[in-house]
């Protein structure tokens, strides 16, 4: 099982890159840059490429909507090189609230772009001249100019194959990652469920799966915390919940709160996103199950952790990306060292 761990730089992005190479020499196998409507995920990837010396990169995510399919072809390849083959490419849909309140670009077909989206990239990092006319993307473009040429890709990437990695959480885009992608990063991930949840679209997706794919790796988030006194850090996760489960789309346009719904938390969701939505936070904060929160967590005694990463483990995880959580710089290495003994 990897570990990786997900960049949070609310303390300065410089400063948080600086402290990588401790986590790299702690063991940590790759690190996970979020790109939502921050500073853009793709400088700050370079920028810890020239910082680091074997850690895996990836961005987690590169929305699809905000750069052309050739494009996120062209970056990934431009990532690979100057870390020495160290990227990995992770895509995702985001939501129609980033997508088209951020961007300005209408979230259409997420399931068709992304297949279409990964098709070109492949073709581009094989130096293919590109041509490709799909029912969302055509390369060249038909009804322009007409001076359209079919190029390729002027520079030899390090691989001509980049792993791919999709986030996603819906019955079909999970289907979509378990075929055609080298990953799959759901969020919320609760061991317990997740075979009900989406054990029959990961069936059917891997029934089509390319071989030459290798196996799916499934990465799942949670937060880090060992000891006999960090019951409390557990509470920490109640604003992200609710913030997705209540407030990251519109009633019957949420896919977090469908998915808190999935897990059988039905009652618990619809009165999280009313009072989400009426702008009663801290009280939809309070109504996110504790049981939610313990099982898609590593916060507990040892004991505890062990358990709860043997559940993930059962669960087909292969990549846990975690997010240590503890008082000192120093105290957040000694957890990835932990983590990485206890997956080991």
């Amino acid at each position: 099982m990897r570990i990786g761990m997900a960049l949070n730089y609310a303390g300065g992005f410089k400063e948080t890159v600086a402290e990588l190479s401790d986590y790299e020499k702690a063991g940590l196998d790759i690190v996970f840059v979020a790109e939502a409507y921050s500073f853009d995920a793709v400088s700050q990837m370079g920028y810890i490429a020239a910082r680091t010396e074997r850690l895996q990169i990836a961005s987690g995510i590169l929305p699809i909507y905000s750069r052309t399919p050739t494009l996120l072809a062209m970056t990934a390849a431009g990532l690979d090189y100057v870390s020495d083959g160290r990227f990995t490419l992770g895509i995702g849909a985001s939501g129609p609230q980033v997508i088209e309140g951020f961007h300005g670009v209408p979230y259409t077909a997420p399931l068709g772009r992304t297949r279409e989206v990964v098709e070109i990239c492949r073709k581009v990092w094989r130096r293919e001249r590109l041509e490709h006319s799909g029912k969302h993307y055509s390369m060249p473009l038909p009804g322009g100019t007409g001076l359209g040429k079919p190029l390729k890709l002027i520079n030899h990437p390090v691989r001509e194959r980049i792993p791919i990695v999709i986030a996603a959480i819906g019955p079909k885009n999970v289907e979509l990652a378990a075929e055609i992608a080298e990953g799959w990063e759901p969020i919320f991930f609760m061991p317990e469920k997740a075979a009900d949840v989406w054990g029959r679209s990961l069936a059917s997706g891997g029934a089509r799966r390319d071989p030459a794919l290798g196996e799916l790796d499934v990465i799942a988030q949670a937060v880090l915390a060992i000891g006999d006194d960090v019951d409390g850090i557990l509470e920490l996760g109640r604003s992200m919940a609710a913030l997705y489960i209540g407030g990251m789309g519109a009633r019957g346009k949420n896919f977090y709160n469908d998915l808190a719904r999935r897990y059988g938390y039905e009652r618990e969701a619809e009165l999280i996103q009313d009072l989400y939505l009426s702008g009663r936070k801290k009280e939809a904060e309070a109504a996110v199950p504790r049981e939610l929160l313990e099982r898609m967590s590593l916060v507990g005694p040892e004991g505890h952790v062990r358990e709860r990463l043997a559940a993930m483990r059962e669960a087909g995880v292969t990549t846990l990306n975690v997010t240590p959580v503890a008082r000192t710089h120093a105290d957040r290495v000694r957890l990835i060292e932990k983590i990485r003994d206890l997956a080991a």
